[in-house]
């Protein structure tokens, strides 16, 4: 049973934590190279690491980027009553959207459209149908039953979300949306343009999902490891980025029952989760691309993954199969 004082913001940050990925140190960097800044926004731990040669102006962005992710938070943030997100929920009508609104929710029916649907924004109701299934006294541990899953389908659907400049809709009555998955990765995003428009040539961004700027300070690159959520503390392999981004998508970063039969990730054609791959992991130019598409293909067959990655530049897909099996499509 998932206990009472667990919040939806937990346990997304223990997802994230569970699934995401893991900085690892090199030697030869002093401490004071770098203005490093740790903390939690979007429901997950996330870091600043800049290098600049004016350490005050590097604290400067730092608070710069900072404001601006809590910014974003006032858009996409499912947890704070009075943000953009939570009042479409409530009310299926959003007037007067901000631009960060309409352009990540295009973005998202853009990836829905790419990836046959597996990529949905519309699937909180299904959500909130296991959420509250599991937190009852004695839940079934067979999950909640299918009239309640296929009630909940009838609210699931991206070609239900209507978004133009002016205003945000939703169609379906009692539907509602997350950006859990892909909201981290545009916030990344964001925060990259302001220090590549400040200067900042060098640096490591981790909003929930990881981009870095350029290689490290002495021209290597960016050594990240992708966490084993099988194993706490473990990593799967490490990999080298040089201006590029990662994101990493687990079940296992969040699991409802203990058996991991029902996780976070949800198919938006059968309410179930599908047990497909151990991880799936994205290297890509943005953060929103690669945090989109790992929560896609985890939801998707290998065969439709490659043909996806083999239609777009500089992707790449890492799968672990659940028998332990690494497969990679793309550079």
């Amino acid at each position: 049973m998932l206990t009472t004082n667990l919040t939806r913001r937990r346990m997304i940050a223990i997802a994230a934590t569970a699934a995401g990925s893991a900085l690892l140190s090199s030697r030869g960097t002093r401490a004071d190279d770098a203005v490093r800044w740790r903390g939690s926004a979007l429901g997950a731990q996330v870091s600043l690491e800049i290098y600049h040669p004016d350490r005050a102006l590097a604290e400067y962005l730092v608070r710069e980027c900072l404001a601006e992710v809590r910014r974003l938070e006032q858009q996409f943030n499912l947890y704070q009553q009075q943000s953009a997100i939570c009042m479409l929920n409530r009310t299926g009508l959003l007037v007067d959207p901000g631009k960060d609104m309409v352009s990540l929710l295009r973005t998202s029916l853009y990836f829905s459209d790419l990836t046959g649907g597996a990529f949905d924004p519309t699937v909180q109701p299904l959500w909130t149908v296991h959420a509250d299934h599991f937190s009852s006294e004695r839940p079934d541990p067979g999950g909640p039953s299918v009239e309640l899953i296929s009630s909940a389908l009838d609210k699931v659907g991206h070609k239900g979300l209507l978004v133009s400049d002016d205003r945000v809709a939703l169609v379906r009555r009692g539907a509602a949306i997350t950006l859990n998955g892909i909201a981290q990765g545009y916030a990344t995003d964001r925060v990259v343009d302001l220090l590549r428009n400040a200067g900042v040539s060098t640096t490591l961004v981790d909003i929930g999902e990881l981009r870095a700027i350029g290689a490290r300070p002495d021209g290597r690159p960016w050594r990240v490891g992708l966490a084993d959520p099988e194993g706490p503390g473990k990593m799967t392999e490490i990999l080298e980025l040089i201006d590029r981004s990662v994101a990493t998508t687990a079940g296992a970063g969040f699991r409802f029952d203990p058996l991991g039969r029902f996780t976070h990730l949800f198919n938006p054609a059968t309410g179930r989760s599908p047990a497909l791959y151990r991880t799936v992991s994205v290297i890509a130019p943005t953060a929103t691309e690669a945090d989109a598409l790992s929560t896609a293909f985890s939801l998707i067959p290998a065969s439709r993954i490659r043909e996806i990655v083999a239609e777009r530049r500089g992707i790449q897909a890492r799968l672990v199969t659940a028998g332990g099996d690494l497969l990679v499509y793309g550079i």
